[in-house]
């Protein structure tokens, strides 16, 4: 539950090049015995543009003072529920972040903005009174039993809302109360002039060769709920400082990345991070009158330094890939392309997979992707066409040698 008495305010602090912003404000969740599990310590800014009756309006604000920790945060339990952390200001607006972790690593897996438009204190002259709802993943993360510190500023966009987070200080899953003294710093910080900085990455517009493959497993109480084998690819189109546009491809290295996830009944999890900034994010879901598993949905994120807006950020919820029957796998030994958002697409290769019933730990039956399959037609298509051609010249040799035969008399 929440801490009585929801958020505590700490002063007004002044931040980095002698710019004022909002107050910082710290909020904490606590468990059933009165011991602290979430502390975070930001200030944070929302852009929203919204309808209003004479049009499309953007208003900008600071998270008001009067922000309070709601009773719905939790500390989770484990293999049941995740951590959360929900702060509420005004008529119903709420904030919330969401934690996962795995042996060596916590997140927040998804952050949700609910907005509600009959909030004139916010939202003045908006054509709906409807109460909206978005969502993102985000690159916040951390070693486990380690503060989250980021100076710079984090922007974080959900479709048409945009919360940006300032002199952040974060932790889950504390261990003694407070915050560690120890701490992963942001991928913007690492970047940032004022740190020392970090060799550069290649040109984004050389493609590399093809990625590794690599065996993914994820399990839940149950046993394994998912087993993945692919090599995996990005394509990431994006706006430089100098208003050029570029597409960079850049490959998932296996041997640099920390896999996570979670299973439960209707969604399957599969996620990525990896020590370039990425986190990549593949939801599974299952329709249940046809019997049939697919990858339903993708969300990522990346820190591009060359890019007019640092954070990539891209997710698509309604995708129908990867398709099989349940307790069959998908597999496909041709590249596969799938297309995420207009700036993000994403090449799988060699990818064999299976979700939600997996048995003993192995892939079950195989259904071949349509690409396999007409690759397969192609040297059956060229085979026939050789015998047919064969055939045909052995007729003729056969019809031109009777009727040589036929020019003779027996004596």
């Amino acid at each position: 539950m929440a801490a009585p008495g929801g958020a505590r305010r700490l002063p007004l602090l002044l931040l980095l090049l002698g710019l004022v912003y909002s107050e910082s404000a710290k909020f904490v969740v606590k468990d059933g015995n009165g011991t602290a599990c979430i502390m975070a310590n930001f200030s944070a800014g929302f852009s929203i543009n919204y309808d209003t009756k004479s049009g499309s309006k953007n208003v900008t604000f600071d998270l008001p003072s009067n922000a309070e920790v709601l009773n719905s945060s939790s500390c989770g339990k484990e293999n049941v529920s995740d951590s959360s952390l929900s702060i509420a200001f005004g008529k119903g607006n709420i904030l919330t972040l969401s934690f996962t972790r795995n042996a060596t690593r916590y997140s927040v897996q998804m952050m949700r903005f609910v907005y509600n438009l009959s909030d004139t204190e916010f939202f003045s002259n908006a054509s709906s009174k409807e109460v909206k709802n978005v969502t993102s993943a985000t690159d916040i993360m951390a070693d486990i039993n380690k503060k989250y510190r980021c100076v710079s500023s984090n922007q974080i966009h959900m479709n048409n809302v945009t919360v940006t987070f300032q002199d952040t200080t974060i932790q889950a899953y504390l261990s003694n109360n407070t915050f560690s003294k120890e701490e992963t710093r942001c991928a913007q910080d690492e970047h940032s002039p004022t740190v020392p900085p970090t060799p550069p990455h290649p040109s984004p517009t050389l493609a590399p060769e093809s990625p590794s493959v690599y065996k993914y497993n994820v399990s839940g109480a149950n046993g394994t709920c998912l087993l993945a084998s692919m090599g995996l690819q990005l394509n990431i189109t994006y706006e430089k400082k100098d208003s050029t546009t570029v597409t960079g491809v850049f490959n998932i290295n296996p041997n640099k990345t920390h896999v996570s996830g979670s299973c439960t009944a209707q969604k399957v999890t599969l996620e990525l991070w990896s020590e370039s900034s990425t986190f990549l994010v593949f939801q599974f879901g299952m329709n249940a009158s046809s019997s049939r598993f697919f990858l339903q949905g993708i969300q990522f994120n990346r820190t591009l330094p060359d890019a007019k807006t640092p954070t990539f950020q891209a997710a698509n919820g309604s995708l129908r890939a990867l398709q099989a029957t349940m307790g069959n796998s998908y597999k496909c030994n041709a590249e596969e392309h799938i297309q995420v958002t207009k700036a993000f697409s994403l090449n799988v290769f060699k990818v064999w997979v299976q979700a939600f019933q997996v048995e003993g730990d192995k892939f079950g039956s195989v259904e071949e992707c349509q690409l396999d399959e007409n690759n397969m037609l192609i040297p059956i298509a060229v085979g026939g066409a050789l015998a047919g051609l064969v055939l045909i010249v052995l007729i003729a040799y056969l019809i031109g040698r009777k009727r040589s035969h036929a020019g003779y008399q027996t004596i």
